[in-house]
């Protein structure tokens, strides 16, 4: 790793440490402390990490991601040890029809019941449960749509989860 490449990590980090609300600039050092004692890992580690002396070794990696409420992939790929490509995300079973087009980001109920890993033969009830959490969803729409022969996840209200 170079050490342009560390220092690219250690603004990243950093970064992810201060959303997250630890107070890394104190003098005393409480916040990065706080972050070793969560993390179950040595201050040092801390103070190495974001002092741009050294990369935490895997088992350290994890545990910050654990702490900081992101992605052990993130953390890999962002200290360079690994890609994208090394890890790729899952994609959707085939299964599952493609996203609407005017809203690529938004999942319809069915796709997340997909990508849940919900069998699809309990993919109708996770999509009723789950309706009902959405703004306009009710049993009776459910129930009139299906009835019109359009699956539940073409249904008004059903669009995102």
């Amino acid at each position: 790793m170079s050490a342009g490449e560390l220092e690219e990590f250690t603004a990243w980090i950093e970064g992810v440490i201060r959303r997250q609300g630890y107070d890394i600039d104190s003098p005393r050092g409480g916040g990065k402390s706080r972050l070793a004692d969560e993390a179950g890992v040595h201050r040092a580690a801390i103070t190495r990490l974001l002092q741009g002396q050294s990369m935490p070794d895997l088992e350290t990696m994890r545990r910050l991601a654990h702490v900081l409420r992101i992605p052990v992939r993130d953390m890999l790929i962002k200290s360079g040890r690994l890609t994208e490509e090394d890890l790729p995300l899952p994609g959707l079973p085939e299964d599952v029809p493609p996203a609407e087009e005017e809203a690529p980001a938004a999942l319809t109920l069915e796709q997340a019941a997909a990508g849940l890993g919900i069998p699809p033969e309990q993919r109708e009830m996770f999509i009723r449960v789950a309706g009902q959490f959405l703004p306009g969803w009710s049993p009776a729409r459910a129930d009139h749509d299906a009835a019109a022969g359009r699956r539940p996840a073409d249904a008004k209200g059903a669009r995102q989860a």
